[in-house]
């Protein structure tokens, strides 16, 4: 079969999200999006530990998957500058959001039918909501993939930091492809306080105080993200689903890079 590289993989991610704007007739919400890869191997096993019990692994997706492919669409720095302020999402971060889920299915699609075009099979999940509402976590976490094909690093927020920063979305697949090692991570954390660094502003900006010492409060969070939907008179033409907040990831150090690399680029 003719073969497929991350390079080439990267350029079909790139020419869907650089047409999405002309498609919304908008300006649009995103940066350039970016893809890591790696081989479909045991570093996955240690998911039902990490993420969920019930957590899949790239083989439950498709038997036969050579290759775990994550990607992230990073949020323009207008539009997180515009849901700085206040204690609730603006309305643009939340037609971000409706109009991201679309761009990922669509993204996820593109880089499906290239491979699928060269012979091999994909494995796709849903953008979002692919999770239980009672335990709220997910079977298929795009976060926790990203960390292990090394898009990213897990921040103090519980968002995945990237060499992009933390403001956008993720999408992932599966495909019998083998497409080698491709992270795209520089530093061993991107976190500035897990770095040892000092910060915390994520923790001082969530309005429910959902980050402690002890962790992540995540039924706290989940009702503010539901809460936010239902009392939000501009949100009133938005789907059901659309369940945001955002203000952690709003004009944070981390929001459009990685600070950590960011540091240690400038110490040089």
């Amino acid at each position: 079969m003719p073969a497929v590289t991350v390079d080439e993989l990267r350029s079909v991610a790139e020419q869907a999200v650089s047409q999405e704007p002309r498609r919304l007739g908008s300006a649009g919400w995103w940066r350039r999006p970016l893809v890591a890869a790696a081989p479909a191997d045991r570093r996955f096993d240690c998911l039902p530990r990490i993420a969920a019990p019930d957590h899949l692994l790239p083989r439950d997706l498709l038997p036969t998957a050579r290759a775990v492919i994550v990607f992230f669409l990073p949020f323009r720095k207008e539009l997180v500058r515009a849901n700085h302020p206040g204690a609730r999402p603006c309305r643009e971060w939340g037609l971000a959001y409706v109009e991201t889920n679309a761009l990922i299915e669509r993204v996820s699609r593109a880089l499906g039918e290239v491979l699928e075009a060269r012979g091999f099979r994909c494995g796709l999940t849903p953008a979002t909501h692919n999770f239980s509402e009672e335990t709220l976590t997910a079977r298929w976490s795009h976060k926790h993939l990203g960390h292990l094909v090394g898009l990213g690093r897990f921040g103090t927020h519980h968002l995945l930091i990237t060499p992009a920063g933390c403001s956008g979305r993720l999408g992932s697949l599966v495909t019998e492809a083998e497409l080698g090692e491709h992270p795209l991570m520089e530093t061993r954390e991107a976190c500035l306080l897990k770095a040892g660094k000092g910060c915390g502003l994520c923790v001082a900006a969530c309005p429910v105080a959902a980050f402690t010492a002890g962790g992540f409060n995540r039924r706290g969070c989940w009702e503010r993200l539901t809460e936010n939907r239902a009392g939000l008179d501009y949100f009133s033409d938005l789907p059901e689903t659309t369940h945001v907040c955002g203000k952690c990831a709003a004009m944070m150090p981390c929001s459009f890079d990685n600070p950590v690399a960011r540091l240690e680029s400038a110490r040089r």
